[in-house]
C-alpha cells in the first residue's frame, strides 16, 4: 500500500468519513471511523498532511491531529463546496476536502489553540446574553402595551418594573407573568455583567489583546475578538488580506479592462467588521482630541468627501491593518511623537 500524503476527514458528531490520497492523488483509502477508531486510526498512520473543513469541532480535531505528529489545515466550508463532483454525501464531501486542500492558491484557516477558544467562546456566550436580555425586554414592553402602559426606554424603567406592578391594578396572573420576565431580565443582565468582567480579565492576561488595546479606541472586547481570528497573522500575506477576509475593502466589478469599484464586500465574519467600524465611529466623534498621523489622515478624508460613512469604512479598513501588523509583527501602536490624546 503507497504512503498516505494528504487525508482529508468530513467531520461530524458520531462518524467521520476519510478519503486518502498518495503524493500522486490518487485514491488509497477510503473509510468510515467513530471518534474513537478514528484517533486510533490516525495514531498508527505516519506523519501527512490532515485537512478537514473548518466547522463545529473542528479546532479540536487539528489539536488532536497535531498531537500525533500530523499537520493540520483547515478549510473555509464554502471554499470547498465547487470541489463536489456531483452528488453530495459524505465521501463525496471528503474527497471535495482533499481536492481543494491540493490547490496551490486555496487558502487556509489557521487552527486554534485553547486560548483563542476562550477568548472566542466568552464573547460568542455574551453576545448571545445581550440578544437575549434584549429580546426580554421587548417582550416586557410589548406585554404592558396589552395592558396599557407604555414603558420609558432603557434599562431603568425595567428596573423599576416591580414598583410599578405593586401600584397598578393589574390581575394577580398578570402581574406574575410580568414578574417572571423581570426576573429573566434581571438573570441576564446580571450575567453580561459577569462577562463583561470575565472578558477584560481575559484581555489583561493575553499578550496579542494587550497589544491591541495600543491601538485607538479599542477596549477589552474588540481585542479579544480581534486576538481569538488573527492569531500571529501569518495565514495573510499583508495587511490589506485580513481587511478583505472580514469584507473591509471595496467589491470589484472589473471586465475589459474597466476598473469597477463598489462599496465595502461586507464578506467574512460580520462581528470582527462590525466591531472596527464601531471603533472607528468613536474615533470620528472624539477627533478633535486625537492627534498623530492617523488623525492627520482621517481629517483629510473629512475635507474630501461629502459623507462620514466613507470615512468610517476607511478607517475600519486602516484599524484592520494596523491589527494585522501588530499580531504579525509582535509590536504595539505607535501614533508617532507628539500624539497623546489631549
Amino acid at each position: 500500500m503507497n504512503k498516505v500524503a494528504i487525508a482529508a476527514i468530513d467531520l461530524g458528531k458520531h462518524s467521520f468519513h476519510l478519503h486518502a490520497q498518495d503524493d500522486r492523488g490518487h485514491e488509497i483509502l477510503r473509510k468510515k471511523f467513530n471518534r474513537v477508531t478514528l484517533i486510533r486510526y490516525l495514531a498508527n498512520l505516519e506523519p501527512c498532511t490532515i485537512v478537514m473543513e473548518a466547522c463545529g469541532g473542528a479546532h479540536f480535531m487539528a489539536q488532536e491531529v497535531a498531537g500525533l505528529g500530523h499537520t493540520p489545515k483547515l478549510i473555509a466550508p464554502h471554499l470547498v463546496r465547487p470541489y463536489v463532483k456531483s452528488n453530495k454525501n459524505d465521501f463525496a464531501d471528503a474527497e471535495a476536502i482533499c481536492e481543494a486542500a491540493t490547490r496551490p492558491t486555496m487558502r487556509f484557516v489557521p487552527p486554534k489553540n485553547q486560548t483563542q477558544q476562550a477568548l472566542a467562546m466568552s464573547n460568542s456566550i455574551r453576545e448571545s446574553f445581550i440578544k437575549d436580555r434584549t429580546a426580554t425586554v421587548n417582550r416586557i414592553h410589548a406585554a404592558l402595551l396589552e395592558v396599557g402602559v407604555s414603558l420609558a426606554a432603557g434599562f431603568k424603567a425595567i428596573k423599576e418594573l416591580p414598583a410599578l406592578l405593586e401600584a397598578s391594578s393589574f390581575s394577580e396572573r398578570i402581574k406574575k407573568n410580568l414578574m417572571l420576565l423581570h426576573g429573566h431580565f434581571n438573570y441576564l443582565d446580571g450575567q453580561v455583567q459577569v462577562l463583561n468582567k470575565d472578558v477584560e480579565c481575559q484581555a489583561a492576561e493575553d499578550d496579542l489583546s494587550m497589544r491591541l488595546m495600543t491601538m485607538p479606541c479599542v477596549g477589552p472586547i474588540t481585542s479579544t475578538v480581534l486576538a481569538a481570528e488573527l492569531g500571529d497573522g501569518k495565514q495573510f500575506k499583508c495587511g490589506r488580506g485580513y481587511a478583505a477576509s472580514i469584507g473591509l475593502v471595496p467589491k470589484q466589478h472589473s471586465t475589459g479592462g474597466k476598473n469597477v469599484l463598489l462599496g465595502i464586500s461586507k464578506r467574512g465574519d460580520r462581528n470582527q467588521r462590525r466591531l472596527l467600524i464601531q471603533c472607528a465611529r468613536v474615533y470620528l466623534i472624539h477627533l478633535e482630541r486625537q492627534k498623530g498621523a492617523l488623525a492627520d489622515w482621517v481629517r483629510r478624508l473629512l475635507a474630501s468627501h461629502h459623507h462620514s460613512n466613507l470615512v468610517v469604512c476607511a478607517l475600519a479598513n486602516k484599524f484592520a491593518r494596523i491589527a494585522w501588523a501588530i499580531a504579525a509583527h509582535h509590536t504595539e501602536f505607535d501614533a508617532g511623537p507628539n500624539a497623546m490624546n489631549a
